[in-house]
């Protein structure tokens, strides 16, 4: 019976001899039937039948190769036979690595030739009858590696597991191994064309039992074969993955025994996994191809397609979703490269066929589905922003218009959605505050002992704090109180940071009050787990102000926002007892210790920012404690705004626009100044200082009914007005200096005109409107007496005034004194500029020769002001305070002679505060002139001058009397 099996057929039906004459590696003569039965008698007992021997290793592989080439229906026992020959070689090439070569390599080299011999009659064979011997031996050879991987795993020369390329190093150099690997390279090769499955499958159940020993040989296949192991291991793991059940697996994530339950799918992510380094794009391509497919209707399959592909078969295709989710489970890595693209695959028409594929799921099945992507979304180490971004514009309901092309989605899509996005903040929540309460529970532990659980998807999003709080910020139904409840828990899992940071994008991006309740909201929620974080919400803005990092707008809205949470502090008293702990308190305290990082923006290039800024400063409260330095800064800051304010409310009125601001912004900064005079005697003085100054600058004085001049007190014209002459007085000097002898100065010549040009043009001055100077005026005297008034002082602008310019007195002079002489007796305070300015009038008139005083008007308003004041003061006796009734109608020598009796009376009676004594009856400070002695000794000059001129003055004879 053996003879008739061994002489019959081969496999595939061919003759034997014809298979034994196409063998070329040993050609030899084909064997009788006696010498057939002895060769298997000597295999099967392991003795020389014809010696009456035991066979050696070397013999008995021989003669299972004579048997195999002869008999090949032998194949199987030959096979298993030949694994010892392999292992014994490995053993003998593994030992001779170990010993250096000293006793072993003599067995290594007596069995290689026999390997050699066996891969070569394989080979033959699988080249002849690919369909018979390539999956018999791609079986054989994968299994052979695996065991052998696994048994010499722990030799002392092999290499970790890990260490792929070492590995690889090491069994590609042995006979052995490499034999094997060639061999079934040739198997799948062959398999390629047919049925590449079932070399496949063997490559997985190998790789299932012997990983991660085995995983060598996945990584030296996958490179060789890239295309086909990736869709192959692919479809094996799918139909493994089917036939075991999609409910039986559970699509359990964390489950300890999800290998157990698909044997093959560990495997399958291992192989990815190994492929990945080299051929991430391909195996992303195949997963998203597989994605793909699973949902597009089934079609008649293509020609090249194989019986067994997966696409024809709706089971398999309804459990390609599933599948891939357990994928992407298994391997963060594989999400992470199809994450981003799938998110643009999910368009309107493939949610739609995704919808309708999950609707045939039974309701725990796709709960379970749920869980996995919910968990997936949050172990994404990337792309997690966009993956936010599409759920909750799909979620969003359709009466929302959502931002961008992205069309409305179905209604069931829609809901789908929602509730996706709703169970992955559940699920962040609970990640975020068990890992809170694991860190606060084992806080006594070293860090090293209690690391801190990192959430993948919170981490990519820290870097999207400012995109997530303006879409926070839209304030669309249902979409924003998503967002605002994730930024609450990214706040609370990236710490004190992301939350200091949220406040600050919230407080900076906030455009009503709607939507900066948002920030409060946040605080509230905050401020239960983390202390501080309003002050440094505003020491970050503050840092942001310092590195220009924020625009004019954002700036702005950032000054507008921290001003209305301040002012709401007012309300929040009297609707809340524990108004000292709440937000508005909070946030005005920690603008008062920025004060001078926010003063400087008052003199901002952008009239809205500085506005924004004095609205700030004017409702903030000021510091208990501030260095004197940025007292004066933010002091002397205001000041300058103030004036800002002013022109820039002028300029408003005049082209009829911005007039409700600049007049807001000019209350606010009256407001500051009066606060930063109450606040301390040096801010009181220097804020009247700077006020007075200021408003006799040069460049103020059009503000309050002067003429702009320019340092050197020329009136200033606009080029318009005076004309470029192209005249150059160095070169009038050099052509006429030197050729005629002027008598006079060049100077002069040069003044009156221009050589050749005619004289000069008049200066024509544009006189300011008198209705603006008017309430530029009060406005000054305003803050003025505000300032004196918040401190209660009196007479503290008297030292700060300064001499004015006797030939232009500024109307701003004479308002000012009249403020100053009506708060007696503070007019005593300014005696020494008084008596300056009377001086130069004297010298004035005594030099003046014009017919009438009223040829003079400047210095005759002058002169009544000053005469006016110092009676107002109480500086004068009634008598000499009211000789300035009569200068109109007088001439400049006789103005002289009453203002002349006026100065002896000062010079002999000094103005002194110590001469005024407080009247209840009055409520003012009155002065006693009985104690001064006579003052007929003064009238006398002035009855003269009212007996020479009675017909004019007459009428005002009375008010002379003593």
């Amino acid at each position: 019976m053996l003879k008739d099996q061994a002489m019959s057929v081969v496999f595939d039906g061919s003759p034997l001899k014809a298979m034994q004459s196409s063998h070329t590696h040993t050609p030899q003569t084909a064997l009788s039937a006696q010498e057939l039965s002895q060769e298997i008698k000597s295999f099967i007992s392991g003795i020389d039948t014809v010696q009456g021997r035991k066979l050696s290793v070397r013999e008995h592989a021989r003669c299972a190769v004579r048997l195999l080439r002869s008999v090949p229906a032998c194949r199987g026992a030959v096979l298993e036979h030949l694994r010892g020959v392999y292992d014994e070689h490995v053993s003998a090439f593994l030992h001779n690595l170990e010993t250096e070569g000293e006793a072993s390599s003599a067995v290594s080299s007596n069995l290689e030739d026999i390997i050699q011999e066996v891969h070569g009659v394989l080979s033959e064979f699988i080249r002849l009858n690919p369909r018979a011997w390539a999956p018999l031996v791609s079986a054989w050879a994968v299994d052979l590696l695996g065991q052998l991987s696994s048994k010499h795993a722990g030799r002392r020369v092999a290499p970790h597991s890990s260490s792929l390329n070492e590995l690889l190093q090491l069994w590609m150099s042995c006979a052995a191994t490499r034999s094997l690997m060639e061999a079934y390279s040739q198997c799948l090769a062959a398999m390629l064309a047919w049925c590449p499955d079932a070399c496949v499958d063997a490559l997985l159940d190998t790789s299932v039992q012997h990983s991660p020993h085995f995983d060598w040989v996945v990584a030296h296949i996958g490179s060789a074969f890239p295309g086909t192991i990736i869709s192959r291991v692919l479809a094996c793991g799918l139909k493994d993955f089917c036939s075991h059940g999609a409910k039986d697996q559970g699509l359990m994530v964390m489950g300890a025994d999800k290998g157990n339950r698909v044997p093959k799918i560990g495997s399958v992510v291992g192989i990815l996994g190994h492929l990945a380094v080299h051929h991430s794009d391909s195996i992303r391509k195949e997963l998203l191809r597989m994605f793909q497919e699973s949902l597009s209707p089934s079609s008649p399959l293509s020609p090249n397609s194989s019986s067994t592909s997966w696409e024809s078969s709706p089971q398999l295709r309804r459990a390609a979703v599933p599948f891939l989710l357990q994928l992407a489970a298994m391997s963060p890595n594989l999400f992470g490269a199809v994450s981003a693209e799938l998110v643009e695959l999910l368009r309107p028409p493939v949610l739609l066929q995704l919808q309708a594929l999950l609707q045939g799921l039974p309701r725990e099945e796709l709960d379970n589905m749920l869980g996995l992507a919910v968990h997936l979304i949050s172990q994404s180490p990337s792309g997690g922003s966009r993956v936010l971004r599409f759920l909750a514009d799909t979620a969003t309901p359709a009466s929302v218009i959502i931002s961008g092309p992205t069309p409305s989605p179905h209604e069931g899509v829609r809901e789908g959605c929602d509730r996706l996005l709703q169970m992955l903040l559940l699920h962040l929540h609970k990640l975020v505050f068990n890992r809170s309460d694991v860190v606060e529970g084992n806080h006594h532990h070293s860090a090293s002992s209690q690391p801190q659980r990192v959430i993948p998807f919170l981490e990519e999003l820290q870097s999207h704090v400012g995109e997530l709080c303006a879409e926070t910020l839209r304030l669309e139904r249902k979409r924003h109180l998503w967002l605002h409840q994730l930024l609450c828990l990214l706040s609370v899992y990236g710490g004190p940071s992301v939350a200091t940071e949220a406040l600050c994008q919230l407080l900076t991006q906030a455009r009503n009050p709607e939507e900066l309740a948002l920030a409060w909201q946040l605080h509230t929620t905050l401020s239960s787990c983390m202390a501080g974080l309003i002050p440094a919400a505003v020491a970050r803005c503050v840092a942001q102000i310092h590195t220009h990092t924020l625009g004019p707008r954002q700036l702005r809205q950032l000054l507008l926002n921290l001003a209305s949470a301040i002012q709401s502090q007012d309300e929040e008293r009297r609707g809340s007892a524990g108004a000292q702990s709440s937000m508005a308190i909070q946030v005005g305290s920690a603008v008062s210790g920025h004060l001078h990082d926010f003063g400087p923006l008052l003199l901002h290039g952008d009239p809205a920012v500085s506005h924004a800024t004095v609205r700030l400063l004017s409702c903030s409260p000021l510091p208990r404690t501030s260095s004197p330095a940025h007292l004066l800064l933010l002091s002397r800051a205001a000041v300058t705004h103030f004036f800002l304010a002013l022109r820039r409310r002028g300029e408003g009125g005049k082209i009829g626009r911005d007039g409700g601001q600049a007049g807001e912004a000019v209350n606010c900064s009256v407001l500051l100044l009066s606060r930063f005079a109450a606040y301390s005697p040096l801010t009181l003085k220097a804020v009247l200082q700077q006020l007075v100054e200021g408003a006799l600058h040069k460049g103020n004085t059009d503000l309050f009914g002067g003429l702009i001049a320019d340092m050197s007190g020329a009136p200033v014209t606009s080029p318009s007005v005076s004309p470029d002459l192209g005249a150059s007085l160095l070169d009038i000097n050099c052509r006429f200096g030197t050729t005629v002898n002027f008598s006079g100065s060049v100077w002069s010549v040069f003044h009156a005109g221009v050589i050749g040009k005619g004289l000069k043009i008049r200066t024509i001055t544009q006189l300011p409107d008198p209705s603006g100077v008017i309430q530029n005026i009060q406005t000054l005297l305003a803050v003025v007496v505000q300032c004196c008034s918040s401190s209660g002082l009196n007479g503290s602008i008297n030292g700060s005034q300064p001499p004015s310019d006797p030939d232009e007195p500024p109307p701003i002079n004479a308002e000012a004194a009249k403020v100053v002489a009506a708060g007696r007796p503070a007019l005593c305070y300014c005696s020494a500029v008084l008596r300056g300015l009377l001086a130069t009038l004297l010298a004035h008139w005594e030099a003046s020769r014009e017919m009438s005083s009223t040829d003079s008007p400047w210095h005759l308003q002058a002169s009544c002001l000053l005469v006016s004041c110092m009676g107002e003061g109480q500086l004068l006796p009634p008598v000499l305070a009211n000789v300035h009734e009569a200068f109109p109608h007088l001439t400049p020598f006789e103005v002289r002679l009453l203002l002349l009796a006026v100065w002896e009376y000062v010079r002999g009676n000094g103005p002194m505060p110590q001469k005024f004594v407080f009247s209840s009856e009055k409520g003012l400070f009155c002065r006693d002139f009985s104690r001064d002695g006579d003052v007929a000794r003064y009238v006398a000059p002035i009855h003269s001058v009212l007996h020479k001129n009675i017909d004019r003055l007459g009428h005002l004879c009375w008010r002379f009397q003593l």
